[in-house]
């Protein structure tokens, strides 16, 4: 690792410590490179390398009634459908809910769903977050039936 120094505002210091302490890190090193991955993951991902594998979930506010997106959103979805995983909507109250859609593929595949999603008017507070895997073909039995080939996703450190 390469050491750095950074001056800081002691306001902003004060949020750095009480980040530190409510995340369990040791120090304000590995909060910071918490921080700074967190910060750089997404995007920097995307950028660096778009075809690597990954597990996205997607988040957003969204207003079902607003250009028919309590059925255009779903639609999208099942469009890739060999991408979805899992969707969950929660009602809020009459015009609104919050949903979750995990999706699997390639990061700019996944990044450009979520991004044309974020961009219609109706919904809001879209969040991306990107898991880094591979998928792993492996040979065995589940319970006491015979081994099968199936495929696993295996969680990687990084892209």
């Amino acid at each position: 690792m390469q050491r750095i120094t950074i001056t800081i505002e002691p306001a902003l210091l004060q949020r750095l410590d009480a980040f530190m302490a409510q995340s369990g890190a040791t120090n304000r090193s590995e909060a910071l490179r918490d921080l700074v991955r967190r910060g750089l993951g997404t995007d920097g991902a995307v950028r660096q390398n778009p075809e690597a594998e990954c597990v996205g979930v997607i988040s957003y506010a969204l207003a079902p009634e607003v250009r028919d997106l309590g059925r255009r959103v779903p639609k999208s979805r099942h469009e890739r459908h060999d991408k979805a995983i899992v969707a969950l909507s929660v009602p809020l109250d009459h015009n609104a809910a919050v949903e979750v859609a995990v999706m699997r593929g390639s990061v700019g595949a996944v990044s450009d769903y979520a991004n044309s999603l974020f961009l219609e008017r109706g919904i809001e507070h879209g969040r991306l977050s990107l898991i880094p895997v591979k998928t792993e073909i492996e040979v065995h039995a589940h319970g006491s039936g015979e081994a099968q080939s199936h495929s696993h996703l295996r969680v990687k450190d990084s892209f």
